[in-house]
């Protein structure tokens, strides 16, 4: 068996797909989505996935496979992800993770903490309820009873604001209680090379920016038109995708296609400046960390054993 895997991360739109598929093709190895919104079948051009031609070229796994209609969560990412660690391993082909959501990276390789699930109408109560209240009012609510757990993340974060209510909600205690607990392992002696990608930040806006351009032009309206004719509750993960309630509101003819493009790459900037915060406060072993876009190197040259 193959001791060890490789993670391919970085901040969203600066190609670690063509970077992959490149070292994949030179070290025969396999590709393993660690993308959140990459996981739904329903978007491919929106979130960016890997086309039907580049999957022809190396096999990939991960991508694709989820209906949206469920709240598919960091916890089922590790335990889908482990074991195609595990399988490609056995046939000694190399895993190569790819994605830019870091906190599933940091969960897989350091553990997770075993909260029970919550409820959907535990989620469907928290939305409503920070809907009703506004930001300031539900994270003020949340102080009153784990004060702790607010200190760990950004006030403006809504989903984590959600999930520390939903926690306490459902079990009766505290999110950071339940943090004290010992970690759920899904790797054991399985090491990892984590090669890291943090261009220029304002570069990387431009990246984005230009992106969504293609991606309007290139089918994502009708994508969103499909997504919405299922009729999906407005709370479900893959509804929060960038760019679908934005695109929504185009159709709806809330915004004009100006005003739709202007939005989703805000909402994308904001994102990208959050994931380089992240990937640099982060206390996972690099093995290679690079400021330029992946299209820069010359991955023939240059050694990753």
């Amino acid at each position: 068996m193959i001791p060890y895997f490789y993670i391919i991360a970085g901040p969203t739109g600066i190609g670690k797909s063509f970077f992959s598929l490149k070292l994949a093709k030179q070290l025969k190895g396999n590709i393993i989505n660690a993308d959140s919104m990459q996981v739904y079948k329903e978007l491919r051009i929106l979130t960016a996935r890997p086309n039907k031609e580049e999957e022809k070229i190396v096999e990939h796994h991960l991508y694709g496979y989820v209906h949206g209609n469920q709240r598919y969560n960091v916890e089922r990412w590790c335990n889908d992800a482990s074991k195609k660690i595990i399988q490609c391993q056995k046939y000694k082909i190399i895993p190569i993770l790819v994605g830019g959501t870091g906190m599933y990276i940091d969960k897989l390789i350091n553990g997770i903490v075993n909260i029970p699930n919550t409820p959907e109408h535990l989620k469907l109560e928290s939305e409503n309820l920070l809907q009703k209240k506004g930001l300031k009012n539900f994270y003020n609510l949340i102080n009153e009873f784990d004060s702790l757990s607010l200190k760990k993340i950004n006030a403006n974060d809504a989903s984590r604001l959600r999930r520390i209510w939903e926690v306490y909600n459902n079990t009766g205690k505290t999110f950071s209680e339940w943090n004290t607990s010992d970690p759920k392992k899904f790797l054991n002696k399985i090491k990892y090379k984590l090669i890291l990608f943090l261009p220029d930040r304002k570069k990387n806006y431009q990246k984005v920016n230009s992106r969504f351009f293609s991606i309007f032009d290139q089918g994502g309206i009708e994508e969103v038109k499909e997504l919405l004719k299922l009729n999906l509750n407005s709370s479900l993960p893959i509804m929060k995708a960038h760019g679908v309630p934005e695109i929504k509101n185009y159709l709806d003819a809330k915004i004009n296609k100006d005003s739709c493009i202007e939005q989703v790459q805000q909402v994308t900037r904001n994102y990208v400046k959050r994931q380089h915060t992240w990937w640099n406060s982060s206390k996972l072993q690099i093995f290679k960390k690079f400021n330029q876009f992946p299209h820069e190197l010359d991955t023939n040259s240059m050694n990753f054993s």
